[in-house]
């Protein structure tokens, strides 16, 4: 028995509705997938970069500070015949560096002992100056006790006088067990009592037993 007419074009309208139909689903499942996989591709490019950027940032770093160390440092610039057609690499720099500030070190150092000692000096000029003020004051005040002459033997006297003193502490504080504790005692001596106060104390002291010895 034939089919009519009418049903046999609904048929296949309905078969070609179903074909596209399901294709379409496909079509649109595909397409999520791959902008999917197109995000998590480009955020892992972003991140490769940003990786590669702050990598790059670091080395620039590090090679801009070994550049300023070898124009600072005098002895990076200062090379070697046998190397001077050679970059100087990471680790000559860096001990270079060292072996400079540790020069540095030494000289300032050094620098703060001459201080030191010139300060000590000029105390002791100070000294100097004051007591030669006050022998200038005296000789004003009574310029008549001046005009005797001093004897030889009043210059001795006074020598004497600082030497007994001075040997009298020296022996006190010297041992004779050995040379080298003699040598370092010796240093200990004179930086304790030579000083210029101390030695300002003892000529007083002698100049005014031997003044009223004479007076």
């Amino acid at each position: 028995m034939a089919e009519p007419p009418g049903a046999a074009a609904e048929d296949a309208w309905g078969k070609v509705d179903a074909a596209y139909g399901d294709n379409g689903l496909d079509s649109d499942d595909e397409d999520s997938d791959y902008q999917q996989e197109s995000y998590k591709e480009s955020y892992k490019d972003k991140r490769r970069r940003a990786h590669t950027q702050a990598e790059q940032k670091r080395r620039d770093a590090i090679k801009k500070g070994y550049n300023d160390l070898q124009a600072i440092v005098p002895t990076c610039e200062q090379q070697d015949f046998s190397i001077s057609s050679q970059k100087l690499s990471k680790a000559i720099v860096l001990q270079k560096t060292i072996d400079y500030i540790q020069f540095l070190h030494k000289e300032k150092k050094k620098q703060e002992e001459e201080v030191s000692t010139l300060r000590k000096d000029v105390m002791a000029l100070k000294i100097m100056k004051v007591n030669y003020e006050q022998i200038v004051k005296a000789h004003q005040d009574n310029p008549n006790e001046g005009k005797n002459q001093i004897s030889d033997e009043v210059k001795f006297n006074v020598f004497q006088g600082i030497m007994d003193s001075l040997f009298q502490s020296f022996n006190a504080s010297i041992s004779v067990t050995s040379f080298q504790e003699l040598s370092a005692c010796v240093f200990s001596w004179i930086e304790e009592h030579c000083k210029p106060q101390t030695l300002r104390d003892v000529v007083i002291g002698v100049l005014h037993k031997v003044k009223s010895q004479l007076y």
